[in-house]
């Protein structure tokens, strides 16, 4: 069978159920925003507290980025991401039956673990498949699904809160996602998807991680995204309880909010070119950092829900500036080794948002949302100065 997708227009699998497994994973991870008020709730413990299955899922996720990528390219990548997708439906699925929190904290850390299998795993695969010339255009079309994913994962959070239950949309995510593994697996059990490293998994296949850690420009760069992950993502992931708890709004409007966030990732995805030629890749990093800043702290001190819906559009946009730049920045660090810098920078946003959300959670548990939000806000701004000056210094640009 042909392997080259791009240049013979033949390929296993379609790059839509390819997307699906994508959309399947990222909706997972948003669909908890919504949901930790009524999960806290249910199982008796605080916002914070409830907060865990956050990390439990980020955490591996990013920590089994470092595993996939070497394990793919021994064994084959189809057969990495199917294999994962299985386990991680079987996993969600049985979320939907817990009887308490550390069960459920224990299911999330090894859904995160086989999710970290599939999104990464994908583009290694499509970069192999195809031709330099529509790489960008099927990437594109790819990322699509997670940005949807990302958009309707607190909506449907949201209305299964609302109307019928938690438990029940990690049923449905199982269910729908084991379907996708069984048409990826009778689309690939007979192919063979390009050519397989000879190399036997050891200590030394993560040598080159050390390796690109030693360069300054990379340090900034995976540092940074550590920053972002733990500031942004590790506060956001409370929004859904303060609107609750402030607003006492609907959890299927609360839903809704937090799909706004993607909106605004959607936004910059239509923009980029524009916003490029605008601001330069600094320009970016720095409006968009002060940007999330100044949304961090309007969420905390204005009194009208309304005004969530458009703050939130435009965090949205502002992390997709700095974050967008970062990782292209990241696809740089290594030409020769894309693929390891690559997992490096998702390895190391993931635990920064894992580890972020168990911080923040003690600062909700102990002092409220608002102090949460306000650190975020002005870290995420430090870091954007930081960054700025760093891409202004004669050394960084020599190197």
């Amino acid at each position: 069978m042909n392997r080259a997708i791009g240049q013979t227009g033949k390929t296993p699998v379609s790059l839509g159920l390819l997307g699906a497994a994508a959309f399947m994973v990222i909706a997972d991870v948003r669909v908890i925003d919504p949901l930790l008020h009524i999960i806290a709730n249910e199982f008796e413990v605080g916002v914070g507290s409830a907060a865990v299955i956050v990390s439990a899922y980020t955490i591996p996720y990013g920590l089994f980025q470092l595993v996939y990528g070497p394990l793919g390219d021994r064994i084959g990548k189809l057969r990495v991401i199917t294999g994962a997708l299985t386990i991680f439906a079987i996993g969600t699925a049985l979320c939907a039956f817990v009887p308490n929190i550390a069960l459920l904290t224990l299911l999330r850390f090894l859904t995160g673990m086989f999710a970290a299998g599939i999104i990464p795993v994908t583009l290694a695969y499509i970069g192999d498949n195809f031709p330099y010339t529509e790489r960008q255009a099927a990437i594109g079309k790819y990322l699509s699904a997670l940005v949807l994913g990302q958009i309707l994962g607190g909506s449907l959070g949201g209305i299964f809160g609302e109307y019928i239950s938690w438990r029940d949309i990690f049923l449905v995510f199982g269910i729908v996602s084991l379907a996708i593994a069984a048409l990826l697996w009778r689309g690939t059990r007979h192919f063979r998807d390009g050519n397989r490293s000879q190399e036997r998994l050891s200590w030394a296949t993560f040598q080159p991680y050390y390796q690109l850690l030693t360069q300054p420009i990379a340090r900034t760069v995976i540092i940074a995204v550590f920053i972002e992950g733990f500031c942004l993502m590790g506060a956001f992931a409370y929004a859904g309880a303060f609107l609750r708890d402030r607003y006492g709004l609907p959890y299927v409007a609360i839903g809704f909010m937090l799909s706004s966030f993607g909106i605004g990732g959607l936004i910059y995805s239509r923009s980029v070119k524009w916003l490029v030629q605008r601001l330069g890749e600094v320009g970016l990093m720095g409006v968009g950092g002060w940007s999330m800043c100044i949304c961090f702290l309007a969420i905390s001190l204005l009194h009208s829900w309304v005004l969530f819906i458009p703050v939130t559009v435009v965090m949205g946009l502002s992390f997709y500036m700095m974050h967008s730049t970062l990782q292209t920045q990241a696809t740089e660090l290594a030409p020769e080794a894309r693929g390891t810098a690559v997992s490096l920078f998702a390895f190391s946003l993931f635990i920064g948002q894992g580890i972020g959300a168990a911080a923040f959670g003690r600062i909700v548990d102990n002092f409220g949302y608002i102090p949460c939000f306000m650190i975020s806000g002005v870290a995420i701004a430090l870091l954007a100065t930081w960054l700025v000056k760093k891409a202004d210094s004669p050394k960084t640009n020599e190197q």
